[in-house]
């Protein structure tokens, strides 16, 4: 029996969180180079996870989770997006803080705690990066997002999510306006790649298309 370590939890963290941003099964590269260790180590964990069926692991074909992988994926995800969200509101951490500390923490939260700090923020959905908390059930609602890149000309939107990994990036986000919830209208599509004008809580941005492709933005109400 795997018991399962903070290293477990990370890996099949990572797994689910690649394989929500590519087309097909995770690949070992990528999972290695997302952990920051070895190919030859992110192989033997693999190995480990699938002998005891948390993943489905084919050669030259890459990682997926199985039911249970995912499962114990998204108890993960539930703590880290919980205590985001209740280090920000409670404890007045920025948002560009929350993330690196919710990483530390999210391997100790109890069940029981965790339940409290969810009644206290009244069952939230959504994180402070507007990314979706998991059910107490373990269930994630698809989000039905796109990327901000692919915004019309003249089109209007509200910013869904926003990366959450980099503090730098999430300052310059919110020094420009662009956080969850906020309307942005696509002013400017610049030809040969070059950067997006976009209004933002009056007032107008040009950022680049790759910078707009990490940002998801869904209908106005």
């Amino acid at each position: 029996m795997l018991v399962m370590t903070e290293t477990v939890q990370d890996y099949l963290k990572a797994i689910w969180m690649l394989d929500r941003s590519s087309d097909g099964n995770v690949t070992t590269s990528a999972l290695a180079e997302r952990l920051g260790v070895t190919a030859a180590s992110a192989t033997a964990m693999i190995k480990r996870l699938a002998s005891v069926g948390l993943v489905r692991h084919e050669p030259y074909h890459g990682v997926s989770l199985t039911e249970a992988g995912t499962k114990a994926a998204l108890e993960v995800i539930r703590h880290h997006r919980l205590l985001e969200l209740y280090l920000m509101q409670a404890l007045g951490l920025s948002w560009d803080e929350v993330h690196a500390e919710a990483e530390r923490l999210e391997h100790h939260l109890s069940e029981a705690l965790e339940e409290r700090i969810d009644a206290a923020l009244g069952h939230p959905t959504h994180d402070p990066h507007g990314d979706p908390i998991p059910t107490a059930a373990l269930e994630l609602a698809d989000e039905d997002d796109r990327p901000l890149s692919e915004l019309e000309h003249g089109a209007a939107a509200v910013i869904r999510r926003v990366p959450d990994g980099d503090p730098g990036l999430l300052r310059y986000l919110a020094e420009l306006g662009f956080v969850p919830d906020e309307r942005v209208v696509m002013l400017a599509t610049a030809p040969f790649d070059g950067p997006l004008t976009i209004e933002v809580a009056g007032e107008r941005h040009a950022i680049s298309r790759e910078l707009a492709a990490r940002i998801r933005i869904g209908e106005c109400a």
